[in-house]
């Protein structure tokens, strides 16, 4: 028999974060807390990651949707009711994760969470200008990563342009991978020339260069593109197995991007990924802004996935009010150190 309560946290940036859709300076997250009265004590923790103006579920009704999850836990089928609301769905399963799991917050018992092994993971660089753009870019160095992602589309294309080149003449293609993400800023009769200018860059891939929803026009771009493409907002909203294989074989992208959070959760993500292997296209993870709650789940999943690609895991430091949590990040890598304790004093009773 189980009882669930939920709370709503909003995180602080430590920095406005620039993206194409806008600076942000906060973030909600809605946390699922499950506690099993069989067992006096035993609690689960799930965060319920929605992200404005990109989540299905950012809609009216998101309070009331965990109020009556609350209210039926014990329903059988209850998280079958949950597939147009991605980020519950997600919180939900990682509640019942951590529930089941001893000690608390060790979803995914591998080497990773013993500490032993660590992942590759993105360093992120926020839209802004041109050089607060590169001093991120000369920190993510010195700080050892070697994988680089940068937003673009914010900004007028010839000055990313020249920023990007001048990051290539600084730093080669043989010391720093340089991937972009579009967040669909690009007119489709804009992308092919964006793309060759891309490419005599030596950019290993962009996410979402058009806007979600142009299958065709997209379809064209992956036949056709001097540098891989990856799909991410495309994925969001499609539930249905038959419509997440239609849209694999109509686009054949080079790659995916899984946000767990946004697509509902690591169930619906794996079927993404067995969808994406049979078409022979590529995938990595990456977080949607959660707390170091919702992090540290995607990562210990992540970690058994034994996919060697730098993941987008890299946000849990972006915060000035994060739960503290014993993941860490040195050398262009995320590791969990088993020394460090949880701080879940959020979630007692009475918050």
């Amino acid at each position: 028999m189980l009882k669930a309560r939920w709370f709503k946290h909003t995180l602080n940036f430590k920095k406005p974060a620039g993206t194409s859709r806008g600076v942000l300076h906060q973030k909600d997250s809605w946390f699922i807390i499950l506690e099993d009265l069989t067992q006096p004590g035993k609690k689960g923790v799930g965060e319920c990651g929605l992200l404005r103006g990109l989540s299905i579920d950012d809609r009216p009704g998101y309070e009331q949707k965990l109020n009556q999850l609350c209210e039926n836990i014990n329903e059988p089928g209850i998280s079958e009711d949950l597939y147009e609301w991605p980020s519950i769905q997600f919180g939900l399963e990682m509640a019942l994760k951590d529930l089941h799991t001893q000690p608390p917050m060790i979803l995914f018992p591998s080497p990773f969470t013993k500490g032993e092994k660590a992942m590759d993971i993105n360093g992120l660089i926020w839209m802004g200008e041109k050089d607060f753009m590169f001093s991120q870019i000369e920190r993510k160095i010195d700080e050892g990563f070697d994988c680089i992602k940068m937003k673009i589309g914010a900004i007028d294309w010839e000055e990313e342009l020249s920023l990007l080149k001048y990051i290539r003449k600084s730093f080669p293609p043989e010391q720093i991978e340089l991937r972009v993400d579009a967040n669909g800023a690009f007119a489709a009769e804009d992308a092919p020339k964006r793309l060759q200018e891309l490419a005599e860059l030596k950019i290993h891939s962009i996410e979402q260069p058009i806007k979600a929803g142009q299958w065709d026009a997209m379809a064209e771009i992956c036949r056709n593109s001097p540098v891989p493409v990856a799909l991410d907002e495309e994925l969001i909203g499609i539930t249905e197995c038959k419509v997440k294989n239609e849209l694999m074989e109509t686009v054949q992208p080079q790659h995916i991007v899984l946000k767990p959070s946004l697509v509902g959760g690591f169930k619906a993500s794996e079927e993404w990924i067995d969808i994406a292997e049979k078409f022979d296209t590529g995938w990595w993870v990456t977080s949607a802004l959660e707390s170091n709650i919702g992090l540290n789940a995607i990562a210990q999943w992540t970690f058994t996935l034994g996919n060697t690609m730098p993941q987008g895991l890299g946000t849990g430091s972006l915060y000035t009010n994060n739960i503290a949590s014993p993941l860490e990040i040195a050398e262009g890598r995320i590791r969990y150190n088993p020394e460090r304790s949880w701080d879940l004093s959020l979630f007692q009773n009475g918050k």
